[in-house]
C-alpha cells in the first residue's frame, strides 16, 4: 500500500508503483482526496475524479481508494490487510507512517532524483511566464489563461471513464 496525490503524473509517480511488486503481490494506493489536500493547505491542478485514473492507469497498481484524512492510514491497514506500506524517502521518520510499523512493515524507497510535482509546476509557470512574453510579439491566435488549482480539464469523447468511488468522511 502506498499513498499519494498523484497530480500531474511525472515518472517518479511510475517508479514507485513499479518497484513495490518485490514487497508484494497486491499494490492498492490511497489517493488524496480534494479535500483533504486542501486542509492540509495543498493545491491540487486536477480534481480527485480526474487524478484517480492516472494510478488506474498504472499496470503495478491493483486498486485506488480515497485518502481522507491522516487518521485513516492505521484502519487502511488493517481493513486491505496490508503486509507493507511504501512510501518515498521524504517521508522516513514521519510518526503519520512509523505508527503503523505495530501492523506492518514500513518500506521508504529512495525518491526519484530529478524529478517532483512541486518542481514540474514550478518549470510549468516559468514556461508559461516566457511564453506569454513571447506571445506579445505574435498575434492572439488564441487567450492563454493561467491554469491555476482544481482545473477540469476539457471533456473527452467518452462518455463515462470510471465508475464513481465513495468518499468516506474521516
Amino acid at each position: 500500500m502506498t499513498y499519494g496525490t498523484y497530480d500531474l503524473l511525472h515518472y517518479g509517480h511510475i517508479r514507485l508503483p513499479q518497484r513495490a511488486p518485490q514487497l508484494g503481490d497486491y499494490l492498492i494506493v490511497a489517493l488524496s482526496t480534494d479535500e483533504f489536500n486542501t486542509l492540509e493547505g495543498k493545491g491540487n491542478f486536477y480534481p480527485y475524479e480526474v487524478r484517480i485514473e492516472m494510478p488506474e492507469a498504472i499496470r503495478f497498481v491493483d486498486l485506488v481508494i480515497p485518502e481522507n484524512c491522516w487518521e485513516q492510514k492505521m484502519s487502511d491497514s488493517e481493513t486491505y490487510h496490508a503486509d507493507v506500506v511504501c512510501m518515498g524517502s521524504d517521508w522516513r521518520g514521519d510518526p503519520r507512517f512509523e505508527t503503523l510499523r505495530t501492523k506492518c512493515v514500513v518500506v521508504y524507497f529512495d525518491r526519484t532524483s530529478g524529478i517532483s510535482t512541486t518542481d514540474v509546476k514550478t518549470r510549468l509557470g516559468n514556461y508559461l511566464i516566457a511564453t506569454r512574453e513571447d506571445s506579445m510579439h505574435l498575434p492572439r491566435l488564441f487567450s492563454l489563461r493561467s491554469a491555476g488549482p482544481s482545473v477540469k480539464p476539457p471533456s473527452r469523447s467518452s462518455p463515462v471513464h470510471r465508475d464513481q468511488r465513495a468518499r468516506n468522511a474521516c
